[in-house]
């Protein structure tokens, strides 16, 4: 009998270099859909202990690829095959790079001898790729696997986050060397990907100014973003915000770093805030159009901003009164280091304490008072209510709140409350439509711990429906609850001159099926579908499908004209 190859013989071909590589340096879920030439490379990452979330479309397991970067702290992977679907691979990828979140798109391309003979698939990727991405590499050898999968995922979480891509040629996927060679370019690869620096680049003087520039405003407020969500910057926050007694306002993804029943919060007196603050500390959120981009008249002329920011760019492009470059756990640190050396506070008796406070509460009265009438057939509020009240019954750990459409996600952000941070995911900076069954799938397996409701339009639900059957596959415990209101905004809101033309009598652009069934779409799959009309359907469903934490879709019909075209965005339109 011959003896057994020795393991250092053992060959391993590049699905499994890169699958190992994956599993080496850290990676622990993966997004995707496979095909040629990238189904092996996910069977060898499941065997490694890397679990694969297979999707319907490279779109959807983009988005949650991207948000999983986020809600964790790690590069999100996505997985895809070549041509297009790198492609459509792309929408996640500048989906994270939009929001600065940390994740890395793999695609599998045709074998190099082939490229621009028009092969199978054929697109240069790395061209393709580069608007979106911090660093496109290609490995054009068995032996480059490692260290390009160090790289990427290395450079995808340095400085400001973002998205970077790795192409992977088929031919190099077939390419075989032994498994002890395999091991020494690992534990290289491990040894350059290291340890992530914090990023600082700021001495005692400026924080110094920071705090003075705090200490001696009339008017200061304190905003908040989801790169201080990322950076887990919440306990200092609270720290700043409660020793100072700062009002803040958090931007819609920073909700929940500090609870929005805080008595500081000034979500509700946004307006009066932003309008008239003198001193503006602006942690983790960028100056842009969520912002009004730090300009009169929404901001005073006057106003002087402290920013604090892990990208140095960002700061020499918004020209701040002081710009702290670093990232924002630690910079609140050192702020809140010497505040305690030389404490100061506002109090709740402060003139614009009490005038924040007095017009949040005026404002909250205003919409409770909405909020409190039961109208049928439903508008947007009193459903949002109904909803509200069962997330907070939950207690902790909340839900991950996803929340995806016009006229629903802007109701959503002034009605539902957040307790806890990184639980809310929108369409973000970018204002991307089509994110919700991504970002729910991604929140589950992410955070197995809490149930995750998705509040999502007709509209936004339409473009990755078909993914509910990922989640009765996986079996996650996510509730998709869909305001149908029959189209995008609502019904035909077009004038009587607007109908004309030999195809006036088709449905308007924004019309959908009228009181369409999307919740037998999960039936289909042996998930549960609920239909409701009623404020006492709505609870019993809550009740019921909160408590079974199973996949589920609440079809709500609303008044297909309650509703304003572009939501709160008209101007735009």
């Amino acid at each position: 009998m011959a003896e057994s190859e020795p393991i250092s013989q053992l060959l391993l071909d590049g699905n499994a270099v890169a699958a190992k590589s994956l599993a080496r340096l850290g990676v622990d879920k993966m997004f995707g859909v496979v095909g040629i030439p990238v189904t092996s490379l996910a069977t060898r990452s499941v065997a490694l202990g890397v679990r694969f979330l297979a999707f319907h479309n490279e779109q959807s397991a983009g988005y949650a690829a991207s948000a999983y970067g986020y809600l964790t702290g790690r590069p999100g992977v996505l997985l895809t095959v070549s041509g297009p679907g790198c492609v459509h691979g792309l929408a996640g990828l500048s989906n994270a790079m939009a929001n600065a979140w940390p994740m890395v798109l793999i695609s599998g391309s045709c074998d190099q001898k082939d490229f621009g003979r028009g092969d199978f698939q054929e697109l240069d990727q790395i061209e393709a790729t580069k608007p979106f991405s911090k660093l496109s590499l290609k490995a054009k050898d068995i032996r480059e696997i490692p260290n390009c999968v160090a790289r990427v995922l290395d450079r995808a979480l340095s400085g400001r986050p973002g998205g970077c891509y790795l192409d992977l040629p088929s031919d190099v996927l077939h390419q075989k060397i032994s498994e002890s060679e395999v091991e020494k370019l690992l534990d290289s690869a491990v040894e350059s990907f290291g340890e992530k620096e914090v990023v600082l680049k700021l001495g005692n003087s400026e924080i110094e100014r920071a705090v003075s520039l705090l200490r001696t405003a009339e008017r200061p407020l304190i905003v908040f973003g989801k790169g201080a969500a990322f950076a887990r910057a919440e306990g200092e926050l609270k720290k700043l915000v409660e020793r100072t007694g700062i009002p803040f306002l958090p931007t819609p993804m920073g909700k929940g770093l500090l609870p929005d029943t805080h008595e500081l919060a000034a979500t509700a007196a946004r307006s009066l805030a932003i309008g008239k603050c003198d001193v503006a500390l602006v942690v983790g959120a960028r100056l842009n159009w969520l912002l009004h981009f730090g300009e009169p008249p929404k901001w005073s002329k006057d106003v002087k901003f402290i920013l604090v920011d892990v990208s140095e760019e960002e700061i020499e492009l918004r020209k701040p009164e002081l710009g702290l470059v670093g990232d924002a756990k630690r910079v609140l640190e050192l702020i809140n280091r010497e505040i305690k050396d030389d404490p100061f506070c506002f109090g709740s008796n402060h003139p614009w304490v009490e005038a924040i406070s007095k017009k949040a509460k005026e404002n909250v009265a205003k919409m409770e008072v909405q909020l409190a009438k039961d109208v049928v057939p439903f508008n947007f509020l009193t459903p949002m209510r109904i909803i509200r009240d069962a997330i907070l019954a939950l207690g902790s750990p909340a839900p991950v709140l996803v929340s995806e459409g016009a006229n629903t996600m802007d109701i959503g952000r002034g009605v539902l409350v957040q307790t806890e941070p990184r639980t809310r995911l929108d369409a973000g900076t970018w204002g991307t439509m089509g994110v919700g069954l991504g970002y729910c799938i991604a929140a589950a397996v992410a955070y197995p711990d809490r149930l995750v409701v998705a509040v999502e339009g007709d509209s936004g639900f339409g473009f990755s429906a078909i993914e509910v059957e990922t989640l009765v596959r996986y079996q996650l415990p996510v509730v998709v609850i869909v305001f149908n209101n029959g189209g995008v905004y609502g019904g035909d809101r077009r004038s009587p001159e607007e109908i004309s033309g030999p195809y006036k009598d088709d449905p308007a652009p924004t019309s959908f099926v009228p009181n369409a069934g999307y919740h037998t779409l999960i039936e289909a799959f042996g998930g549960k579908g609920y239909l409701v009309g009623t404020p006492e359907e709505l609870k019993s469903t809550l009740s019921e499908s909160f408590s079974a934490r199973k996949p589920a879709v609440i079809n709500i019909i609303i008044d297909p004209y309650a509703g304003a075209e572009s939501g709160r965005l008209q101007h735009k339109n």
